[in-house]
């Protein structure tokens, strides 16, 4: 018992709710509400026919709407989004509030009946009634009924496809309760069979065909410019990590290696001075023999081998087979220091 009287205390909060914006938001035509319970707190759709009324001047008027929901109805963080109808012929709520507006003018009520059904009609419904009950002509009640199209009064069809809207009219010689019900113009009746011939059948087959294959064709498409742009995408970090690594300072002080000149470049810097087709190698070994050779014979200039020895290795060298003159040279600067101190020795005997 304890769980359906909990769903009693629902329902009937549901119902004084969607009472109370019946009546706030009479001015922007009331067209229905719908309450759903979500993990963030209640969302509360309004629909109306004309939703400035509702949003109010830099949103103040649905602030203060919400702010009455949560404290008066007790509902947890309650988030009002609100909907324009898209034809408001076609929602039996609104039709059912400007039937009684129109009764309330002083519209007499055949004439009001007749007019809405014939505006509900021509917006596509598919059937509608419309029920007027109350003091229409004296003081005894009357009810009567304006109907057209396909009504259905029971079963699922019913409850899925008929709307109902419900007004009152105040008027003097008392209320008159106006019922509004549409007939969804996208309803399916169960009695409506649909025969195709063969060649329509066929038609139809090729036409979902063509677009099956059309989607398909997409989603490759899709596919391949998704890969190529993984492929773009992997060159270009490639890439980013080669110019890093190159751009890296050394650790230990030393050139950095895109700085050293490599084999293919000295190849090719050493082409046109060796006009023998000499390699390197051997360019370096022959110059290395002639001077050790005259060390052989003046020990003097055995230190000197060293610094000779050096330019060896150094790349830059254009001549490979260095001329014999420069073996002598160091003698005579030797040579020259000696002839001046002779002289004094000479001087102080």
């Amino acid at each position: 018992m304890a769980n359906e009287r909990k769903f009693i205390q629902e329902n009937i909060r549901r119902v004084l709710l969607k009472e109370y914006m019946m009546r706030e938001t009479k001015r922007a035509g009331f067209g229905g509400v719908d309450i759903q319970r979500t993990p963030m707190g209640t969302s509360i759709a309004l629909i109306v026919e004309r939703p400035g009324f509702v949003i109010g001047r830099k949103g103040g008027a649905i602030k203060d709407l919400t702010e009455a929901v949560q404290y008066r109805f007790k509902f947890d963080n309650p988030q009002i989004e609100v909907k324009e109808v898209d034809d408001p012929s076609l929602n039996a709520q609104i039709m059912a509030e400007k039937l009684a507006s129109s009764l309330e003018r002083g519209w007499h009520f055949r004439r009001a009946g007749h007019s809405t059904v014939r505006r509900i009609m021509q917006a596509g419904a598919k059937g509608c009634q419309v029920i007027i009950a109350g003091k229409l002509r004296g003081e005894r009640h009357r009810t009567e009924k304006y109907k057209e199209g396909h009504i259905k009064f029971c079963g699922e069809p019913r409850a899925q496809w008929m709307h109902e809207g419900y007004a009152v009219a105040k008027l003097k010689a008392g209320v008159i309760g106006v019922t509004v019900q549409i007939m969804d113009p996208k309803a399916k009746l169960p009695d409506e069979v649909s025969v195709m011939l063969p060649e329509d059948r066929k038609a139809e087959k090729a036409a979902a065909d063509k677009k099956d294959r059309e989607e398909a064709q997409k989603r490759e498409d899709r596919r391949q410019e998704a890969r190529k742009k993984r492929e773009e995408k992997r060159g270009r970090d490639r890439k980013g990590g080669r110019r890093d690594r190159r751009d890296r300072k050394p650790r230990s002080g030393k050139p950095q290696h895109s700085a050293a000149p490599s084999d293919k470049t000295e190849k090719k810097e050493r082409a046109p001075d060796n006009p023998q087709n000499e390699t390197p190698a051997e360019a370096a070994k022959e110059p290395v023999k002639e001077p050790a050779k005259n060390a052989e014979l003046k020990p003097e200039n055995k230190p000197e081998e060293k610094t000779d020895a050096k330019p060896e290795a150094k790349p830059e060298e254009k001549s490979p087979e260095p001329s014999p003159e420069p073996a002598p040279a160091p003698e005579e600067k030797k040579e020259e220091p000696k002839a001046p101190a002779e002289e004094k020795k000479e001087a102080e005997e």
